[in-house]
């Protein structure tokens, strides 16, 4: 991916976009090489995440997402977050853009913009946090750079039509330590299965694992290969792009007898900006085959193609319903 990092369509960027294109057409996930984010950089978030989640309940309550207004911000704790209507066995961190008070789209009360809650200790969680967050951004507008060469479009073209004020979220997820046995493998999902609601999706895994992939032939396993990150596609792509690249089902389950962390980073579109198929010329001679995989049902029954509206619109019908109670309080 390094080509990708530093910008332009070069012959080594475009043969990088061909093996984008094959990975988004095959499965939608792929793994991540010369992304640029420093391994020092992730031990250092790896262990101040761990510091937080070894804390007293009390104390990482004092930054509960309730307290994070429509920033939809902040600490929530196991079983806090549904996927599918159902609890996850997980708690987490959620985090996003800093954006100060007089930032107009906080001014104006849009959802998911605001200011992040930070915890008292420990000290190197926020450093360790925002700069991860700015390595994985320069990673995200990369790889966008190269799907867009692999649609036959600009460099430039995602950059310039829907992601000059992106929507950036980062979570930090902690899955407890599981039963042993039987007990384990009747066990509860860490997260159920799901598709991510943007553009791309870049993950880091700590050593266990956990990570499945919904594949044609079933579930597959995704793990941690030293050095890269997991990369996928979600369902605005697949609404752009008329289904030739589509958003794939993934869950997680933490089968490893201990505690598991990841880090998800979602690079998606402008909060306002509206989600139309791209241009009829990136399309020309992929347009049957993505009709065709279109009209496949989706594993949740959703039409992503129907959906016309800004990004918000539709972030925010799945987020109310990944944590219902605060939906009602803050939105």
């Amino acid at each position: 991916m390094a080509p990708l990092l530093e910008g332009g369509g070069s012959p080594a960027c475009v043969r990088v976009a061909r093996d984008i294109e094959k990975a988004c057409r095959d499965s939608g996930f792929f793994y991540v090489a010369g992304h640029g984010i420093a391994a020092p950089l992730l031990a250092r978030l790896e262990k101040a995440s761990r510091t937080f989640f070894a804390l007293p309940a009390a104390e990482k309550r004092e930054i509960a997402m309730a307290k994070g207004g429509p920033a939809w911000r902040g600490f929530f704790p196991v079983g806090g977050e549904l996927t599918s209507g159902k609890p996850d066995i997980k708690e987490g961190l959620y985090f996003g853009s800093e954006l100060p008070a007089e930032d107009p789209r906080v001014k104006a009360g849009w959802p998911l913009h605001g200011a992040n809650l930070w915890p008292a200790r420990p000290a190197d969680l926020r450093p360790a946090a925002m700069a991860y967050m700015a390595a994985a951004r320069r990673a995200a507008e990369a790889l966008l750079r190269g799907i867009a060469l692999s649609l036959d479009l600009s460099p430039a073209y995602f950059a310039e039509t829907y992601t000059a004020r992106p929507t950036e979220l980062f979570r930090i997820f902690h899955y407890p330590a599981s039963a042993a046995g039987s007990e384990r493998a009747a066990a509860p999902w860490g997260v159920g299965e799901h598709s991510d609601y943007g553009l791309l999706t870049l993950l880091a895994q700590d050593r266990n694992g956990g990570l499945q992939v919904k594949s044609p032939g079933g579930w597959i396993e995704a793990p941690p290969l030293p050095g890269t990150l997991v990369c996928n596609i979600g369902d605005m792509l697949d609404r752009l792009t008329g289904g030739w690249y589509r958003s794939t089902p993934h869950r997680v389950r933490n089968d490893a007898g201990v505690s598991r962390l990841s880090f998800p980073y979602f690079f998606d579109p402008d909060f306002a900006a509206v989600m139309e198929p791209l241009p009829a010329a990136a399309m020309t001679g992929r347009g049957r085959d993505g009709e065709a995989q279109a009209t496949a049902p989706r594993w949740d029954g959703a039409d992503l193609q129907a959906f016309e509206g800004r990004y918000g619109d539709y972030l925010m019908e799945k987020v109310g319903k990944v944590f219902p109670e605060l939906g009602r309080r803050v939105l």
